[in-house]
């Protein structure tokens, strides 16, 4: 794990290495006949230099990662100090050990072989007279080409994510641009391990999702697995990670890109005055939208709702839509009362939430007692919830969200003096959620032009706000002269001054039925 402490100070890059296996590989090296004679399951350690030593105590002049090449002339005759040699590179960690055959040990060592499978050490030895200078020029060569070429790409990467940041580019941007450079799914989480965003192939993304749950409980696999992550924090505080989930790459690389892309989210968070919960908040939003746009078939955005903590299985779902709501107060009650769910704004400036219940709760108990709560929270007696039936079927939800948004639609621009119940439901907005699917239709749009033309043309918009109350209440004139703060009398010249412009009687239940909906029709459009 690679962690970022202080992400604005710049950190030495690891330096990459070729493992055992890749130098065993090498045509200089297949030209002496290599033969793993130990430790055939160590040869993915990394190989950081390669070094020729005879000494017996070779060890003390080693630091780690070395490939000791030797032709064993100090060693021959003597087992103690052959089996010491193996042991002594052993505690300093080398790599492997390559004996090349020949004078002093025509036939691999028992006793070598023996100490260094003891030890887990990676023996091999070379059948054919090899010149070892060639294998040190050969491999030291790449090594120096390899660091070279991880330092460009982690200096170009540096230099990428800070012009996107320095640009204002969103935090998706951040990470396509990371997916691109590690070709491999990008995760975000929190500390609870939730996914707050994600990059890559939508499908490999997917196929990491889906599983998420067992991933994050342990761990997600090794470096090994390409599975190599980065700490996000700073100034002592941890608040996230970011995870390059199977890198294909040299470990080493992989470790680079993410210490990179973890410098550059947090320096996007400190300059965009953004939190791990604004991250929180942008995922559930994505989701929320994708779910009701239908363009993402529900069955595959099911991983996203799972590994960001939404519980998916057996449960029941619960469409809701508050209009005019900020989504950090509905999460607050989705708190206070103990309800599972995710919360995002919608671009029409109302907030989606999504509850997930179990089976044997009570949806319509608990959409109220949501409701009932957040009216108590907004202080606002008039603030509604609107509903969708229950649904128990996760491919339902979509269908579901469209609905709890169409009702939230029919009461967004219902006249401020009506009583409406703290949850409504497609049953309850009746002829005004029936003139909302049909607002954009051209014979609906002119028939409300039609009806209203004596007023539209006037722009009176006063002699409106009263015909919309008036018709909204049930043509009760007591009702609406209180509402508008006016005597009867003066609602009497008012009401007889539309009926004029209009050419209408509205006493006639049939023309003020089509006042109202021509009305109704033309608050749908304008809104």
């Amino acid at each position: 794990m690679v962690t970022t402490s202080e992400p604005l100070e710049p950190s030495e890059p690891s330096e990459p290495a070729l493992s055992v296996r890749q130098v065993l590989t090498l045509e200089r090296v297949l030209a002496g006949e290599p033969e793993v004679v130990a430790g055939a399951g160590q040869l993915d350690r990394p190989v950081r230099w390669v070094h020729v030593a005879e000494a017996p105590d070779v060890g003390v002049m080693l630091s780690g990662g070395e490939m000791v090449l030797t032709t064993g002339v100090l060693l021959a005759g003597d087992e103690d100090k052959q089996a010491e040699y193996i042991r002594s590179l052993h505690r300093a960690e080398a790599a492997a050990v390559v004996l090349g055959l020949g004078r002093a040990f025509p036939a691999p060592p028992d006793v070598m072989r023996r100490a260094a499978e003891r030890c887990g050490l990676p023996m091999v030895v070379l059948h054919r007279p090899f010149p070892f200078a060639e294998l040190t020029e050969e491999v030291q060569c790449r090594l120096v080409r390899r660091k070279f070429a991880a330092v460009s790409l982690s200096e170009s990467v540096r230099t990428t994510l800070t012009g996107l940041i320095t640009a204002g580019a969103p935090l998706q941007r951040l990470l396509d641009e990371i997916a691109s450079h590690s070709a491999c799914p990008v995760v975000v989480t929190n500390l609870a391990h939730r996914v707050l965003a994600t990059a890559g192939e939508r499908s490999a993304v997917d196929d990491v999702l889906r599983d998420w749950e067992r991933i994050a409980r342990q761990a997600g696999g090794s470096e090994g697995d390409g599975w190599i992550r980065a700490e996000l924090g700073g100034r002592g505080e941890r608040w996230g990670q970011i995870t390059l989930c199977g890198y294909r790459g040299d470990t080493a690389t992989g470790r680079l890109l993410a210490d990179r892309a973890a410098e550059a989210l947090v320096l996007h968070r400190m300059l965009g005055g953004t939190s791990a919960h604004t991250w929180e908040e942008q995922s559930a939003q994505s989701l929320l939208t994708d779910l009701v746009s239908g363009v993402v078939p529900a069955r595959q955005l099911l991983p996203r709702a799972r590994a960001a903590g939404l519980p998916v299985n057996r449960r029941t779902f619960v469409p809701l839509v508050v209009p005019d709501a900020q989504a950090g107060r509905l999460e607050r009650v989705l708190r206070l009362l103990g309800l599972p769910g995710i919360v995002a704004e919608l671009a029409d400036g109302a907030t989606a939430v999504l509850l997930s219940l179990a089976r044997d709760q009570d949806a319509v108990v608990l959409a109220a007692n949501f409701a009932g709560r957040v009216r108590t929270e907004s202080g606002d007696a008039r603030t509604v919830v609107a509903a969708a039936d229950a649904r128990t079927a996760w491919d339902d939800v979509p269908a579901g969200l469209r609905e709890a948004q169409h009702v939230a639609d029919a009461v967004a621009d219902s006249s401020a003096g009506l009583d409406l119940p703290a949850v409504v439901r497609l049953k309850d907005v009746h002829l005004r959620g029936l003139i909302r699917l049909l607002r954009d239709d051209p014979q609906v749009q002119s028939f409300a032009e039609r009806e209203l033309d004596g007023l539209l043309c006037a722009a009176d918009e006063d002699m409106l706000s009263v015909l919309r109350t008036y018709l909204a209440t049930g043509r009760n004139k007591s009702r609406t002269a209180q509402l508008h703060h006016v005597s009867r009398p003066a609602l009497y010249r008012r009401l007889e001054a539309i009926q004029t412009r209009l050419g209408v009687d509205l006493d006639d239940f049939e023309q003020a039925a089509s006042v109202h909906i021509a009305l109704l029709a033309h608050d749908a459009q304008q809104s």
